[in-house]
């Protein structure tokens, strides 16, 4: 067995890159628990695209705005949108997941179950696109997120960093951009709009939006008053009707 010492020594290091990987990312995960992230992943990918591709013209537009200084319709509306459940659930929805599969095992087009958390964690720490690896990944972020960061921080982070158009990020800049005022003076109409081009912010626009569009934003307004208003996010229990995530 003369190999068995260094295979030993081998996986002894191999252990300790991983749980070095994991103390640091969970470190990391921590300090952004109390810091405004300064960027993100996916804002990265995009400014290195343009650098590829020659986007001379390109500029990122984002800037963080705290969760007192944000419209209480904003977040109703990121989550009246995208994930009712997100007040109680820990990070995934396994009933959407659950119908995905349905779905695709029915031959219907592969729709995604990511939740907020999911997505906050997709966004802040990994890329694009599909892949067994990168789920893998969001998953781990997203168990991290929810044990260390209560429900208001993930939404606040959340809103802070997820496209609205093309670099454009965050709903400061987007409510300065399309709406041409603050975030916190955003109204329940412009806070659906901005919700409503979520699913695929390259395709779907909110200063030129289409039938699509203006149709979803007058569903989300519809879903924040069923369920409640802004008092919602603050709900101990969820109501019967709750909706299942619409994520891509």
């Amino acid at each position: 067995m003369p190999h068995l010492p260094l295979f030993r020594r081998l996986l002894r290091y191999a252990g300790i890159v991983v749980l070095s990987w994991v103390a640091l990312s969970w470190f990391v995960v921590l300090v952004l628990r109390f810091v405004p992230p300064w960027t993100s992943a996916v804002m990265m990918e995009r400014r290195l695209d343009a650098l590829v591709h020659g986007e001379k013209d390109f500029q990122l537009r984002q800037h963080w705005v705290p969760w007192s200084r944000i419209s209480p319709w904003a977040p109703v509306a990121m989550v009246a949108g995208e994930d009712q459940k997100f007040p109680f659930h820990h990070g995934f929805d396994f009933d959407s997941i659950e119908n995905a599969i349905d779905s695709a095992d029915d031959g219907k087009r592969l729709r995604g179950a990511s939740t907020i958390s999911q997505q906050t964690a997709k966004n802040l720490f990994l890329w694009n696109g599909r892949s067994f690896v990168r789920k893998g990944l969001e998953a781990y972020f997203t168990v991290l997120l929810e044990l260390t960061w209560p429900k208001q921080r993930i939404l606040e982070v959340y809103m802070n960093i997820a496209q609205f158009g093309d670099g454009i990020y965050g709903v400061g800049a987007a409510s300065e951009a399309f709406f041409h005022t603050s975030p916190a003076q955003l109204g329940p109409a412009q806070a659906a709009r901005l919700a409503a081009v979520l699913p695929n912010p390259d395709r779907f626009h909110v200063d030129r939006p289409s039938g699509y569009v203006l149709e979803r934003a007058r569903w989300i307004e519809q879903q924040i008053n069923q369920l409640g208003g802004p008092a919602y996010l603050e709900s101990r229990q969820p109501p019967r009707d709750v909706r299942p995530a619409r994520r891509r």
